[in-house]
């Protein structure tokens, strides 16, 4: 009788484990944001649009910026695939956006912009937080191809990966260079733990994004 206990309770422990090992994949699961046929659940405030061509997304001038409207987002990582198509692409995924926008610039100055472009200067190259943090490495693939950024809300601390390669390590309180005076930089200041994210629509070639998805902490 006491076996037969034991391997009751052995049972137990591995049916426990066994949910909460379901429990934390089911946690884990990513959600695209992104359907691929239209734009249901985003909305767009500021001048220029998105399109959705053969399943992708494309921006069309601007300056305007397509939101995410079903929920503000908050520990989790965030996932964006796209491609430049030429040396004035440009774009941007922006996190923490404190309030439901209706204008572009609110976000620009009380959110952060994850950049999108092969611009020359560290603090304005793809997968940095835009003027504030400058790039730990540089490993954009060439116009035309797929790249991928991967970025990480984890309460205050933001971390961003292109292509694999972290471009980004940044905490609310880490110095950050001053807003020069008279510039339309992004205002300094903290941001909030959790947000809107949005995708920034810029006059210059398309930017293409295939994916947007979401996997929780």
């Amino acid at each position: 009788m006491r076996n037969v206990r034991r391997v009751f309770s052995i049972a137990l422990v591995v049916l426990a484990c066994l949910s909460l090992v379901g429990t934390f994949a089911a946690q884990q699961k990513s959600t695209p944001l992104f359907n691929g046929k239209n734009l249901d659940g985003w909305q767009h405030v500021g001048p220029g649009s998105f399109a959705v061509e053969d399943g992708l997304l494309k921006t069309q001038g601007g300056m305007g910026l397509l939101w995410y409207a079903e929920r503000k987002i908050g520990r989790a990582k965030l996932r964006v695939i796209f491609k430049l198509t030429g040396k004035e692409s440009d774009s941007g995924v922006f996190i923490r956006i404190p309030e439901r926008p209706t204008e572009p610039w609110m976000p620009v100055n009380r959110g952060y912009e994850v950049e999108i472009g092969d611009w020359p200067d560290d603090y304005s190259c793809t997968g940095v937080l835009y003027t504030f943090t400058k790039a730990l490495a540089r490993p954009i693939h060439p116009l035309g191809e797929w790249n991928t950024l991967e970025i990480s809300l984890d309460g205050s601390r933001t971390m961003v990966f292109l292509n694999g390669v972290k471009v980004t390590d940044f905490r609310e309180g880490d110095s950050v260079p001053p807003k020069p005076a008279g510039s339309i930089d992004p205002d300094r200041g903290p941001r909030p733990d959790r947000g809107y994210i949005g995708l920034q629509n810029h006059p210059g070639d398309p930017v293409f994004f295939r994916e947007i998805s979401l996997t929780p902490f």
